[in-house]
């Protein structure tokens, strides 16, 4: 039952999980616990599904946090399935060591999810010890603080910023990387080096998943970098914050990496992830000799520029922006395109066709994936948009850069396209990637006749305009506009 008070609400315990028939919550072994058991305590209520990728993950969080809080005596968890059916549910449980609501019992595990709004997985509500709903953040508490984070209230998540305001003023390497149980990294090959022996020099933090494509990318380029800096005698580290769940995939990827390491689950790896304002991976933080941060994120930077990109500091990143600036004031459509002999795009019927006589045509980069709805949905739109504008201007063309992960999906995409392509596996595709910053896709880049970029943005002025975004140059965009508003002063 529950009673509300303006925004706070209670529930009763015992009424909220039971049924009619039910007074009890099941363990993974088959077990009965009685409700009543639960009065009085801090109560997670987790709604999760073993086909759902995020809630994998984050389970073997939840499962760690809940393991260390058992001692405590107050804290219990109730996993409440979204699976469909009773295999899926007893794999996904059998993980847990919390209770459960009986997979039998579908009225309950529906008003459940009805009652507390869950629109997402995975999701953790947080009742406290009178029934009160504390959070419903309770994953990105877990995710950011950890057991840290108990009781799990807006209170005590106050407290850790504050606490992390006051760290931050203070730190250092050794706040950083030493714990209370540890001083040492570790090598690849298990040697324990201290922390102490890193101290003044530049440190950079890899946070790093082995089984993420884009994270194995960068690793290969980090170590190219790394060991060209170490050959130069750069006073230079990297410690790798691993993000793996599984050991067999820590050494995986560390066995890869000629640096040092967080060992496998050190409890640091989650509140440095937290105090880093980890978003994605992969992540390289800068700390600087002093122990201070000097750049949150180097990952684009190294992918761009290499061993150019060190040491890292304001003045570096000012001269690189000046470079990049004039190397596209300087760009030609050869410049992007053209790859030592590799200086054709491909057409239709598989005819080669030279750059050379791409020269002064409006060209659109196309990247895209057969495998991804978006660009499916994407798709037939600009073909539509390319017929229009190629029945009106000769001089335009299309070029399809492949983000798809096999040939056979390749030829299949490809195979509706009227325009020209770069072949599947072709390095320029990478290229390509990483000279416009393409990260989501479908993603069109507008190249003028003189083989300047004119915009990063054509796909959204495609979906807002059409063919009339054509030729996507500034002025011809600025009339566009004009156009709209005055139309819409009609």
């Amino acid at each position: 039952m529950a009673n509300s008070n303006d925004s706070v609400v209670t529930y009763d315990i015992a009424s909220l999980l039971s049924s009619r028939k039910r007074d009890f919550l099941i363990c993974n072994n088959g077990d009965q616990v009685k409700i009543c058991n639960l009065v009085g305590k801090i109560v997670g209520l987790y709604f999760s599904g073993s086909w759902c990728g995020p809630c994998l993950r984050f389970t073997s969080n939840l499962v760690e946090v809940y393991q260390e809080l058992t001692s405590k005596g107050d804290f219990e968890v109730v996993f409440i399935s979204s699976d469909g059916v009773d295999e899926a549910f007893d794999v996904h449980f059998a993980k847990m060591p919390c209770l459960a609501i009986p997979f039998s019992d579908s009225k309950t595990l529906k008003h459940l999810k009805e009652v507390f709004k869950v629109r997402r997985n995975p999701y953790l509500v947080i009742l406290d010890g009178t029934g009160k709903v504390s959070s419903d953040e309770g994953v990105r508490i877990i995710k950011d603080y950890g057991a840290r984070g108990y009781p799990f209230t807006p209170e005590r998540v106050n407290v850790l910023k504050e606490e992390e305001e006051a760290f931050k003023k203070e730190q250092s390497l050794k706040s950083i990387l030493v714990s209370s149980s540890r001083d040492f990294l570790i090598s690849n090959n298990g040697v324990k080096i201290p922390v102490l022996e890193l101290e003044g020099k530049m440190i950079g933090l890899y946070f790093s998943l082995t089984a993420y494509t884009e994270c194995h990318k960068f690793t290969t380029k980090l170590v190219e970098v790394y060991n060209k800096l170490k050959n130069k005698g750069n006073n230079f580290e990297i410690v790798l914050i691993s993000l793996d769940n599984e050991e067999e995939y820590f050494k995986q990827g560390f066995k890869t990496m000629p640096w040092l390491a967080l060992p496998f689950k050190d409890k640091n790896y989650q509140k440095l992830a937290q105090y880093f304002d980890l978003r994605d991976v992969p992540t390289l933080v800068i700390i600087s000799p002093d122990g201070k941060t000097l750049n949150s994120d180097v990952v684009e930077l190294i992918e761009e520029h290499g061993v150019e990109a060190y040491p890292f500091t304001p003045e570096k990143l000012a001269e690189l922006a000046e470079t990049e600036k004039a190397k596209l004031e300087e760009q030609t459509l050869e410049s992007i395109l053209v790859s030592g002999e590799k200086d054709f795009v491909i057409e239709k019927c598989g005819s080669k066709v030279p750059v050379s006589e791409l020269i002064g045509k409006n060209i659109l980069l196309y990247f895209s994936a057969q495998w991804f709805p978006p660009c499916q949905a994407f798709h037939p739109k600009l073909i539509a948009i390319y017929h229009e504008i190629k029945a009106k201007d000769n001089a335009f063309e299309v070029i399809f850069i492949s983000i798809d992960r096999d040939q056979s999906s390749f030829d299949y995409f490809f195979s509706s396209m009227p325009w020209l392509v770069l072949p599947f596996g072709d390095e320029r595709n990478e290229f390509l990637r990483h000279r416009f910053k393409i990260r989501g896709i479908p993603a069109v880049v507008a190249i003028g006749p003189y083989g300047r970029t004119l915009t990063t943005q054509a796909r959204q002025l495609l979906q807002a305009h059409g063919a009339n975004a054509y030729p996507f140059s500034e002025e011809h965009l600025k009339q566009l506009e004009e156009q709209i508003e005055e139309m819409g002063n009609c």
